[in-house]
């Protein structure tokens, strides 16, 4: 089965019309790397540490979301979108504002990326199995004011953490064997699938900030100084993204969310892990 949940996904990216520019047949996202995680792996339950108590395990969303329904999850599928090359070029030579692709590809990319989390719960459960995506589910939510600062009740980036997709970044942002330029996904099912591994040495080994002490492109990119040698400023990044750039753009672009992204082009992990001085993986 793992194989036939792989084709289905990589079929529904390829061919659903979602997925275009509009009046185009340019996709917002090429194929995707896809990677599983045991339900019961305990890094769900180590994230009750690492983000915070309110983080819910697998089965714990089941359990508070659906509690007229029994059934135990078994494995969390996990995708990882990579922007198009085209979008992730035209946002390089921004440095205030994000482009006009690569905000209709936060906007209606991520429509499509909820769009395909629906279709593999239908997918899932018309195959007999009990099925749910996590970020549509009412145990759902995002807590404003935490210890790690803005976080939710389910991380996108931390589920394809534990199924071998990726690594974090000075950002916090994941980057994968595609870059760190990507929308993620997540459904749980009670299916019960082989894992990925997970092929990195520690929990940052894919940056080069953490992995040699080097690079720190990333700082530079940010128009608000959210990012410096220290970390992720959540709360200014969020104020900016949320606040600053709808307001200059959305009208323009014609988009709700219009996301940000320079962060995640013209750095070296744009579409690819750096190799660096210390190539990763070995």
């Amino acid at each position: 089965m793992e194989h036939a949940v792989c084709e289905e996904i990589g079929r529904f990216v390829i061919e659903a019309e979602t997925n275009r520019f509009p009046g185009s047949d340019e996709r917002y996202f090429d194929d995707p790397l896809i990677g599983f995680a045991t339900a019961t792996d305990p890094l769900f339950t180590e994230y009750k540490s690492v983000i915070g108590k309110f983080h819910l395990t697998p089965g714990e969303l089941v359990s508070a979301s659906t509690p007229n329904e029994s059934w135990a999850p078994a494995t969390v599928i996990c995708w990882v979108l990579p922007i198009a090359d085209r979008t992730r070029v035209s946002n390089r030579s921004e440095t205030i504002y994000p482009s006009r692709l690569w905000a209709q590809t936060r906007n209606f990319g991520e429509q499509f990326n909820t769009a395909l989390r629906r279709h593999m719960v239908t997918w899932l459960t018309g195959k007999g199995y009990f099925a749910a995506a996590p970020q549509l589910m009412p145990a759902w939510r995002e807590m404003p004011e935490t210890a790690v600062g803005i976080a939710s009740t389910w991380s996108e980036r931390h589920a394809a953490y534990a199924a071998g997709l990726g690594t974090f970044s000075l950002t916090d942002a994941l980057i994968t064997p595609k870059g760190i330029a990507h929308r993620l996904g997540s459904v749980i099912t009670d299916l019960k699938l082989e894992p990925s591994q997970r092929p990195y040495r520690e929990r940052r080994a894919n940056c080069l900030h953490y992995r040699e002490g080097t690079c720190g492109a990333c700082i530079g990119r940010c128009p608000v100084g959210a990012l410096s040698r220290e970390g992720h400023d959540k709360y200014k990044c969020r104020s900016y993204v949320y606040g600053t750039i709808p307001d200059a753009v959305s009208a323009e672009y014609g988009v709700q969310a219009a996301g940000c992204g320079l962060c995640q082009t013209k750095v070296p992990c744009e579409g690819k892990i750096p190799a660096g001085r210390d190539p990763y993986p070995a």
